[in-house]
């Protein structure tokens, strides 16, 4: 496939960092909400059992802990991809695609938390992170 500008694989990073700080922005919204409604204390939560004993609504702080799993090897191919110049317009298609699967996954977990939509997104999201390092692999063999 065609080349592509060779900062333009960094951009999918960039929105991937950004998903995960709205992430961080939808987490706080809920766990202070929750906070306030049953007036726990901030000392109160001082550890993650604790947490997990106070808290009912999870889905935004799970979100964000699974946001720095599978991401870290996205963000780690993309900075490959970047210095090593292999960053053609298929990997562009393949970063930009884990990133919407995963805003997908994202959106999903945070408010109604379908599980098997969930599953889905994330599934996909996998699969093209595979065919992203695959492309990746082949490209750094062939150098």
């Amino acid at each position: 496939m065609g080349a592509a500008p060779a900062t333009a694989i960094l951009w999918p990073a960039v929105a991937m960092a950004g998903l995960t700080f709205l992430v961080w922005v939808r987490l706080y919204q809920l766990r202070l909400g929750e906070m306030a409604r049953k007036r726990i204390d901030a000392q109160a939560l001082g550890s993650a059992a604790d947490a997990v004993r106070l808290l009912a609504d999870t889905r935004a702080s799970d979100n964000f802990r699974n946001l720095f799993e599978l991401p870290v090897l996205f963000y780690a191919g993309v900075l490959m991809s970047a210095q090593l110049g292999v960053a053609d317009t298929a990997s562009l298609v393949l970063a930009w695609s884990f990133v919407g699967l995963r805003a997908v996954h994202s959106v999903v977990h945070c408010t109604f938390n379908h599980v098997m939509t969930r599953f889905v997104a994330y599934a996909l999201a996998t699969l093209v992170l595979f065919a992203f390092w695959v492309r990746l692999a082949l490209a750094l063999a062939a150098a």
